[in-house]
């Protein structure tokens, strides 16, 4: 049962960032006495757990959302989701209008290009597809088991996809599956790209040191990479780009007004 009289916290989490975020927020001289339930979407099947208060799993959209926040009498929404969560974060958006609960995006920055990059950037994932025959014939993907099917109807080319947990049906012909989790060492993405002879790599633009080292791997050897853009935050919603700005902003929201 919610407690009344503590400031109550939701982030909604699964990333990096949101799990540093809910650890800074465990210590009781940073929390003040905060309650902070970390939400999970359950989607991964050993995650990441953060400290903590945790639930795993949906809440039925924005209105299911919107209820959860009533009835735990939530105080402020932290979405930490991953950048391409995007229909989570609408849905946070519209729960915070519905309660007027203030939601603060806490979003690392995308990656930028440096000189040497071969990227092509893409605004999605079907995008990717369409230009990968041109590019080469032996993939890496980096964006995710549930990506993988928007490359399914490729005929010819060869793909190894990285994913923490094995794909589901479809997926393309012609694929090997590399079951890992980062962060991922400078060392090693060189070893993935010359054992599988890759030609191009896919990734999404997930920002973050921790998957960043396939691109320093695939510029040294001078391959192409597509970059699938990040889809838009909902309109109107302030946006932190650390840990510490949100725990700024988290202060800021003041004392329980109730």
């Amino acid at each position: 049962m919610a407690d009344p009289a503590r400031r109550h916290l939701l982030i909604l989490g699964g990333t990096t960032e949101a799990r540093a975020l809910a650890a800074a927020l465990a210590d009781a001289s940073s929390s003040a006495g905060a309650r902070v339930t970390s939400s999970l979407a359950g989607r991964v099947a050993e995650p990441r757990l953060p400290a903590g208060e945790v639930r795993i799993g949906g809440f039925g959209g924005p209105e299911g959302l919107a209820d959860w926040l009533r009835a735990e009498r939530v105080d402020a929404v932290v979405d930490a989701t991953h950048p391409f969560a995007a229909v989570m974060s609408r849905n946070a958006a519209e729960a915070a209008r519905a309660t007027g609960v203030p939601l603060l995006a806490l979003r690392r920055p995308g990656w930028a290009p440096v000189a040497g990059d071969r990227w092509h950037p893409v605004p999605s994932l079907a995008a990717a597809a369409e230009l990968l025959p041109s590019l080469g014939r032996r993939i890496l993907l980096t964006t995710g088991r549930q990506g993988i099917g928007a490359f399914a109807h490729l005929d010819g080319l060869h793909f190894v996809a990285r994913s923490v947990d094995p794909p589901e049906p479809p997926v393309p012909a012609s694929l090997d599956v590399l079951l890992d989790r980062g962060p991922f060492t400078l060392d090693a993405e060189r070893a993935v790209l010359r054992e599988h002879r890759i030609e191009v790599v896919v990734t999404k633009d997930s920002g973050g040191a921790a998957t960043a080292p396939k691109l320093t791997a695939a510029r040294e050897l001078g391959l192409p990479v597509v970059i699938v853009e990040r889809p838009p935050l909902p309109a109107g919603v302030p946006v932190a780009r650390t840990v510490e700005a949100a725990l700024a902003w988290w202060s800021a929201q003041g004392p329980d007004p109730r």
